[in-house]
């Protein structure tokens, strides 16, 4: 336990380390062992040294080092950097849908999640002259990982034939189809979500009828969604979409035409002219460094604008800040070489635009 405290002391990064409580202990232990006066001042020395600038250093050093491993991944192999980030969430700022639209806006190539092609966790696909992403089961929400590992043990026999033989073979419950349905997975077996939903509806509800067979009469009809329904659905079943970002499918909208992409922004716009962007809140930040200042990410189809929100406004539109899914913002763009801001003068709160649109941003973590 002393030894823990000292290691703490050391590490707390204060003048001298803060080991002066433990100088008497070290003194008389090291005393009664036969050290001499001399070597052990030369090691209260080191310790002090050490907790004053050695820690401090040994963690940038790690950091560095961390930094540089993982820009090189995403530089060289960035499919395969996109993949480990994706198998390792809940970390860090990103969701996986930013990270999905980072990796396309690179070249990524990001196939679908499909029952019969994708494993429990996203993997990579050989499509020449690079990989692909498979994503995989682990991102449909209200499908267990033991259902998702039963659906690859199931698949290494045989591919599925239909939806029962997928419910048989993987023993999935109506919850686990639906959740599927629901993600777009089983369009190879069942056609578009609606209809996919439509065949697990079919499928015997008791565990005695499981074995029974499916007769099907003549399928209705069902209009295939639209792309804005099929976006609504992916975000809700999965966090993501690998269609159209819903930006883009706004950009029509009239309440949206005053204000600009992220892209032309970053590639036309000089230093403090007055800018308009919107996008969809990604991450929320308030530091304790920045003297009350929230830092906004709004990403739309093109890329992510940083917003610097001031204390007075952040109080006066306290609501738009905190409530809004799509915000616009009015401001004045900030250009410092490659670092680029729009510093907020006006928020609006745009989620009428959006109902249904499952998106959660991180905040204040």
């Amino acid at each position: 336990d002393e030894a823990d405290q000292l290691r703490r002391a050391m590490a707390a990064w204060k003048r001298k380390g803060g080991i002066n409580h433990f100088r008497p202990r070290l003194i008389s232990g090291m005393l009664s062992r036969g050290y001499t006066p001399h070597f052990i001042e030369l090691i209260l020395r080191q310790l002090e040294g050490f907790g004053e600038y050695g820690f401090p250093e040994s963690h940038s050093a790690s950091f560095a080092n961390l930094a540089y491993a993982s820009a090189w991944i995403k530089c060289h192999e960035p499919a395969i950097f996109l993949v480990a980030l994706l198998n390792a969430q809940p970390l860090g700022f990103y969701a996986p849908s930013q990270l999905v639209q980072d990796a396309q806006r690179h070249q990524v190539t990001v196939l679908p999640i499909d029952i019969q092609h994708s494993q429990w966790e996203t993997t990579l696909e050989k499509q020449p002259p690079s990989n692909a992403v498979r994503l995989g089961l682990h991102l449909v929400k209200g499908l267990g990982q033991l259902a998702g590992q039963r659906i690859e043990t199931a698949r290494t026999t045989t591919t599925f034939s239909s939806v029962h033989d997928l419910a048989l073979r993987a023993q999935l419950t109506r919850h686990d189809i639906d959740a599927l349905a629901h993600a777009d997975a089983l369009r190879s077996l069942a056609g578009h979500r609606y209809q996919a939903r439509w065949s697990g509806a079919l499928l015997p509800a008791h565990d005695l009828l499981q074995n029974a067979p499916v007769i099907e009469g003549p399928a209705p009809f069902f209009t295939a969604p639209s792309e804005g329904e099929e976006v609504l659905g992916d975000y809700a079943a999965t966090g993501l979409s690998l269609r159209r970002h819903p930006v883009a499918l706004l950009r029509t909208h009239p309440e949206l035409a005053r204000f600009t992409e992220a892209k032309k922004l970053f590639q036309t716009y000089p230093n403090k002219r007055l800018a308009r962007a919107c996008g969809l809140i990604t991450i929320r930040q308030r530091p304790q460094t920045a003297n009350g200042i929230i830092f906004v990410s709004l990403e739309d189809e093109t890329g992510i604008v940083n917003v610097v929100i001031k204390p007075a406004l952040a109080q006066k539109q306290r609501s738009e800040l905190l409530d809004s899914q799509l915000l616009g913002v009015y401001g004045v763009w900030q250009r410092q070489g490659p670092v680029c801001h729009l510093i907020a003068s006006r928020l609006v709160n745009l989620n009428h635009l959006i109902q249904g649109l499952a998106v959660k941003s991180r905040d204040f973590h």
